[in-house]
C-alpha cells in the first residue's frame, strides 16, 4: 500500500512568520496537532506541534502572539512521499520516533500529513496487501517508549 492511500491530503500548514497563537488557533479549528511550518509556496522547512506551542509559552514571559513559529519550530523534517511504500513510512516514523510525516513532492512541498491515526484506521489483521496491525503495534511501542524503559532494559539484559 502506499503513503498517497492513507494520507490526509488536505493537510493545513502555517506560514514562517505566523504566531505561536495563529498556530494554536489553526490546530483548533482543524483538529490537529501537528503543522508543518511553510515558506515560498508551500515548500515545508519545519514541524511544530501543540506540545511546542504549550512549553514555548509555559516558559516565555511573552504574549503567544508575539512568538514567531520561527522562534519554535523543529527545523529537521523527516518525510516522505506519496508514492513511497507505507511500510517505508512506518520504518521513518519508528526510526525517529514521531508519529506525523509530512507527505513532500520532488520540490519539497506539502502535498498531506501520514499519521499514526490514519495508518491505525487502515491497518487489517493479516492484510498482505496493505497494513499489517503487527508492524503498527510494532511501530507504536517503539515511538511511545520511554528513553529511560530503553536504558533499564539495556542495563537488565548484561
Amino acid at each position: 500500500m502506499k503513503v498517497k492511500d492513507v494520507m490526509t491530503p488536505s493537510a493545513k500548514a502555517i506560514w514562517l512568520t505566523e504566531s505561536l497563537a495563529d498556530a494554536a488557533q489553526l490546530m483548533w479549528e482543524n483538529d490537529c496537532g501537528v503543522l508543518p511550518i511553510i515558506k515560498d509556496g508551500r515548500k515545508v522547512i519545519g514541524m511544530i506541534t501543540d506540545r511546542d506551542i504549550c512549553m514555548a509559552v509555559a516558559m516565555r514571559d511573552r504574549n503567544p502572539s508575539a512568538v514567531s513559529v520561527e522562534e519554535v519550530m523543529t527545523g529537521q523534517v523527516y518525510s516522505v512521499s506519496a508514492e513511497d511504500d507505507i511500510d517505508r513510512a512506518l520504518e521513518a516514523m519508528e526510526e525517529h520516533r514521531i508519529r506525523r510525516l509530512p507527505v513532500l513532492n520532488d520540490e519539497g512541498e506539502l502535498e498531506g500529513i501520514l499519521s499514526m491515526n490514519d495508518v491505525i484506521l487502515k491497518a487489517k489483521e493479516d492484510d498482505d496487501d496493505g497494513i499489517d496491525y503487527r508492524n503498527v503495534v510494532k511501530t507504536y511501542q517503539t515511538i511511545c517508549e520511554r528513553p529511560l524503559a530503553k536504558t533499564a532494559s539495556a542495563t537488565s539484559t548484561s
